[in-house]
């Protein structure tokens, strides 16, 4: 397979390609529809207003908005101009978004306007200025100095053309979170963009412009960027968005009243799906295929969905170090249980403690080397050199391989959760049990569900004389935590297993977890 050329700039590059269908719907959210022509004019006049606001060339911009027509215009808009989008979570706490604006230095934020209170709560605590602030859908007045983010498009004429930049020039970023809780600024190319198309949303999925697709991940994670921008636009299809939680009720009435042809979604999601009163009927929707990621999806769950709808899922793993999915079941060669088989373009090693591959059917550390690894973490050498090993990614989740080629799941390589498709420290989640006045200690882990998926457990320590219930203690967690980390199983416990220096032993409390 060719390469991107040297000078290559994504957005231009998905521009041209759609040219010829300046008619055809792009995106429809619950506001409307956009067209590649509206596309393609917003984001050159977004690029324009951020030239024109006094934007250069690499300079952060902080995307924090909801799925609407406005993300991939703005994201779009970005890569056009020539400066970085960095686009992060909309689930987040102040203090998450002031370390964020203080670390990628932003000098401008695009953001929506039910959004925009968090965001001047987090620019009041941060030492960060922010020179540049465009607010998409006011919900209020805007603060002095802000522009509407439709006024800004309007004053603007159209950027003639794209800047130069080269296919390895920095992008974007996306924020991954670490063990010790910081989230880490991935940095990734134009180029990256360009190599999960053609290696994934391509052949493995198929997709063609005839394709409607919908994604239950929203596009500031690296699986629903991919989903919802980069392969539906590189082929020319249609894309729904959804700005509100991806609940049961909210996916369906988008299934039966848009009829998505291919839905992205990750495990909780189809159990939740599966477990409504509310479920579709098969004839009530046009899906032909479905794809997971984020979290090892259960067999049982995609064989109950394929009984349904007559229709597979197609489950993978990829990470926001690698961008998308580089290890995949494929449509007719679905082994449900396992993570399928390594995609084209790509090469997986499994490693034993010694950095020396594992046989198969032994658990091994999961290494990838492929064209769409990020360059770096920003500003972050140490975690950088862990994770990017010459032309190797180490992706920090553990493996088997069969006698056949197939990939399964074992685990995280360190105490990391994964819920929800979200990762999740568990030293964030105790730190914050142990803020409340009646915790003494307090020790978080994984916990499969009925449905075979991980929610977080605690075990808490109360100190003497102290009681608390289950509500109350959660509660407390999510007044100051984002609302997907708190523990959704609690146990009061007298003590917590240690090592003789006095570390919590959490590989004991997963054992006694297996047990019960």
């Amino acid at each position: 397979m060719t390469s991107p050329p040297a000078r290559f700039n994504f957005a231009e590059h998905l521009f041209a390609l759609n040219r010829g269908r300046a008619d055809r719907i792009a995106y429809i959210d619950d506001r409307g529809t956009l067209s590649y022509g509206q596309l393609e004019e917003r984001a050159r006049r977004l690029a324009a207003a951020l030239k024109a606001a006094g934007l250069r060339r690499e300079e952060r911009v902080l995307l924090l908005m909801l799925d609407t027509n406005d993300w991939p215009v703005s994201f779009l808009g970005c890569l056009y101009a020539g400066v970085v989008p960095v686009a992060v979570n909309t689930l987040l706490t102040p203090d998450d978004y002031a370390y964020m604006l203080d670390h990628s230095r932003a000098q401008a934020v695009l953001v929506s306007g039910a959004l925009l209170p968090t965001l001047q709560e987090a620019m009041g605590r941060g030492a960060h200025e922010v020179h540049t602030l465009m607010v998409s859908q006011p919900t209020g007045a805007l603060p002095e100095g802000a522009q509407e983010f439709e006024a800004a498009l309007a004053a603007a004429e159209p950027m003639a053309s794209a800047v130069a930049t080269a296919s390895d020039d920095p992008g974007f970023w996306l924020y991954s979170s670490g063990s010790t809780g910081k989230p880490k600024g991935t940095v990734h190319t134009h180029a990256n963009l360009w190599w999960t198309a053609e290696l994934y949303g391509k052949p493995v999925l198929g997709l063609t412009e005839n394709d409607v697709c919908f994604s239950a991940a929203k596009m500031y994670f690296a699986y629903g960027l991919g989903n919802a921008l980069t392969f539906p636009l590189s082929v020319g299809a249609t894309v729904v968005l959804m700005a509100e939680r991806p609940t049961p009720d909210a996916t369906f009435r988008r299934w039966v009243e848009h009829k998505p042809t291919v839905f992205f979604g990750a495990p909780t999601g189809f159990a939740g799906m599966l477990a409504s009163p509310k479920l579709p009927a098969r004839e009530q929707v046009a899906l032909r295929m479905c794809s997971s990621a984020g979290e090892a999806l259960p067999g049982e769950i995609a064989q109950r969905f394929k009984a349904h709808f007559g229709c597979e899922i197609i489950d993978g793993i990829g990470s926001t170090e690698m961008l998308h999915i580089f290890l995949s079941n494929r449509p007719g060669d679905v082994r449900y249980g396992t993570t399928g088989k390594p995609v084209e373009g790509y090469e997986v090693e499994l490693r034993g403690e010694d950095g020396r591959p594992v046989p198969d059917g032994e658990v091994g550390d999961l290494y990838i080397r492929g064209p769409s690894a990020a360059l770096m973490y920003w500003c972050n050498r140490e975690k950088s050199r862990e994770t990017f090993q010459g032309g190797w990614t180490k992706s920090g989740d553990k493996y088997t391989r069969d006698t056949d080629g197939y990939y399964t799941y074992a685990g995280r390589s360190d105490d990391m959760l994964k819920v929800s498709g979200i990762y999740v420290s568990p030293f964030e989640v105790e730190a914050t049990l142990m803020q409340h006045p009646s915790v003494l200690e307090a020790a978080v882990i994984g916990k499969e569900d009925s449905d075979g998926l991980t929610k977080t457990k605690a075990f808490v320590v109360l100190k003497d004389g102290h009681s608390i219930t289950d509500d109350e203690l959660k509660a407390f967690v999510k007044e100051r935590l984002a609302p997907y980390k708190y523990p959704r199983f609690l146990e009061f416990v007298q003590e917590l297993p240690k090592t003789a220096t006095g570390k919590i032993q959490r590989f004991r409390l997963r054992e006694r977890e297996k047990q019960a």
